[in-house]
């Protein structure tokens, strides 16, 4: 996801600053929702949407309809606003759209949500629209950009998170930005005056234990530290509704891609590997530990022993065993 384009569609909306058309496409519907809200917040006020502002439904319209309420002529207003939801469900015709986009009403500003899907490039309706209007390809944010995109967030108003917390929602949460600004929008009414985001906070209202989760899980391995390691496996797969066993072989997985990555890095400056490894300079020591419990050959072994591990989760080639034996044999097996 290109944030720095999506930041200056959303300087430019609230400048005023308006495209004919807003096309929103993608896997991540945060972004989608967003801007979409942005512009039902700051094109009109309340009174001029009572004459102004039409919302359709991909499932119940046409695109001959969607372009007829986009020829109308605002009433009392500069503008008049056409939003098209579940447009996905038009997919087959929405090419249709290609003519209207191509000589769009300037009195309107019509904001299509595409979810899920995108268009194709090669088609004309693509092309049409990057004329005069907008296309946003809404993809999910790599994981190891979701820390930075917490930190942004709560910056907007104010608020901080300590380094440990922000990586208890990235763990808990994964990618998935709905999710997770629910998640900030609860703790940010919740905090203290210090509008800090703090583990106790999280473990206290989310649900999410500070001391046995997935981060702590790797930190425990990463030193070797067995015996804490086999707790946290236990608390993991008591709770494995919160905790599937494949996401937390995917979290295992990762981290020891990106230790392999250390040992390869032939400049060790703090600064060039958090960006290499995609970490915060914060967490650095820990893979500095692991480094050193972990050659490139024990490592290359132990990935190997994860993808195992992980059709064994699925049921391959094992029988009879439970995921919580599971991950303590491949946490017993990686330590020792």
């Amino acid at each position: 996801m290109n944030l720095q384009e999506i930041n200056s569609i959303i300087s430019k909306i609230k400048n005023k600053v308006y495209s004919p058309i807003y096309f929103l496409m993608g896997e991540e519907t945060y972004y989608i929702d967003f801007i979409t809200n942005l512009l039902d917040i700051e094109v009109l006020t309340d009174d001029e949407k009572n004459f102004n502002k039409t919302v359709l439904y991909g499932k119940e319209t046409s695109v001959d309809e969607l372009v007829s309420h986009c020829k109308r002529y605002p009433v009392m207003s500069k503008f008049q606003i056409v939003i098209l939801k579940e447009a996905q469900d038009l997919s087959r015709r929405i090419e249709n759209l290609s003519n209207y986009a191509l000589k769009p009403s300037l009195n309107t500003i019509l904001i299509i949500n595409y979810k899920y899907k995108t268009l194709d490039k090669r088609k004309k309706l693509y092309k049409n629209i990057q004329k005069f209007g907008i296309v946003l390809d809404c993809k999910k944010i790599y994981e190891d950009r979701v820390p930075q995109w917490i930190i942004n967030q709560l910056k907007i108003d104010n608020y901080s998170i300590e380094h440990k917390a922000c990586s208890m929602l990235v763990d808990y949460l994964g990618n998935d930005l709905n999710k997770i600004n629910n998640q900030l929008n609860k703790l940010k009414i919740i905090s203290d005056k210090e509008k800090k985001i703090t583990p106790v906070l999280i473990e206290k209202n989310i649900g999410i234990s500070k001391d046995y989760n997935v981060f702590e899980l790797r930190n425990a391995i990463g030193k070797k530290n067995l015996s804490k390691a086999l707790i946290i496996c236990d608390y993991l797969s008591s709770n494995s509704s919160k905790h599937p066993i494949q996401m937390t072989l995917s979290s295992l997985f990762n981290y020891f891609i990106q230790i392999f990555q250390y040992h390869s890095i032939s400049n060790k400056s703090q600064n060039n590997v958090a960006i290499i490894l995609g970490i915060n300079p914060f967490f650095l020591k820990d893979y500095i530990t692991a480094s050193k419990n972990y050659s490139m050959k024990n490592i290359s072994n132990i990935i190997s022993l994860i993808k195992d591990f992980d059709l064994k989760s699925k049921g391959l080639g094992v029988s009879n065993i439970s995921n919580h034996d599971l991950l303590r044999q491949l946490v017993i097996q990686i330590i020792n």
